[in-house]
């Protein structure tokens, strides 16, 4: 893969990017109460109950305060498997979720993953968790309410390899390219073709997508709502995977 771009980086369009304030590494404070490392191995117990099998992403969820992420009146919510509001009308995922669509970037990596681009910071907890994973994630935001909220959440934690981007999720980010695995958290009707020549050949990339018909959905009978969808890229060409259904924010152009 080849070095990666300088900073301050530049978005496609003249759009400005913003990285996180670097540091040496994750530092989370242990104490009582929602500090406490017992409240997150609680948390992932429940989540290796419902099929999470990956040693190393069981230590990544464990290691990130998932509460900091959240709003403080919703902090006593923050270790249950529900996703809640962080503002703009965007939500922080399920931990299931998270814990799910990285395990599935991960499935047949050996150690770290590679660079990985996240498209849609929202509050920032699925880009700590990630940088437990990966030796570099560069993360995009196209609210500038929330990608100014992530910085927040984020700077407390000084993770030198995580690179936050304000701009268009639906371009990508290029000049980091390419991309070991590309995750999404907003679905759309199909995998932007930016994200597939981003990815490097033998990368996998996860995203949500309208209308897909997967195993969960045939159960129904309709190809309504979102999918989770696998994509591999090869010397040959991609092959898609599609999974069980999701529910994920629509995923949109442009900034705001």
């Amino acid at each position: 893969m080849k070095e990666r771009p300088s900073f301050p980086a530049r978005m496609p369009a003249s759009v400005s990017a913003k990285i996180a304030k670097p540091s040496a590494a994750l530092n989370l404070p242990q104490g009582l109460g929602m500090d406490s490392s017992a409240v997150r191995r609680r948390m992932v117990e429940k989540l290796m109950a419902q099929g999470l099998s990956d040693l190393l992403v069981q230590q990544a969820m464990g290691a990130v305060e998932r509460h900091r992420f959240v709003d403080s009146g919703l902090a006593n919510q923050a270790y249950e498997d529900t996703s809640l509001p962080i503002g703009l009308g965007q939500t922080i995922s399920k931990p299931s979720v998270v814990a799910r669509m990285i395990e599935l970037l991960r499935k047949g990596v050996d150690g770290r993953l590679g660079r990985v681009l996240e498209i849609g910071t929202g509050c920032g907890y699925q880009a700590a968790v990630l940088s437990q994973l990966a030796t570099e994630v560069y993360s995009i935001e196209r609210l500038r309410g929330l990608h100014d909220k992530a910085r927040e959440n984020l700077r407390p934690l000084r993770l030198t390899t995580v690179h936050l981007l304000f701009g268009d999720g639906m371009l990508g980010f290029p000049a980091g390219a390419p991309y070991a695995a590309i995750i999404a958290a907003a679905g759309g009707e199909a995998i932007p073709q930016t994200w597939i020549d981003q990815l490097a050949i033998g990368g996998r990339l996860i995203a949500p997508v309208v209308g897909k018909t997967g195993p969960a959905n045939l159960k129904t009978g309709t190809t309504k709502g979102q999918s989770l969808v696998v994509l591999d890229k090869t010397a040959q060409g991609v092959r898609q995977t599609v999974l069980e259904a999701v529910h994920f924010v629509p995923l949109k152009s442009g900034v705001a």
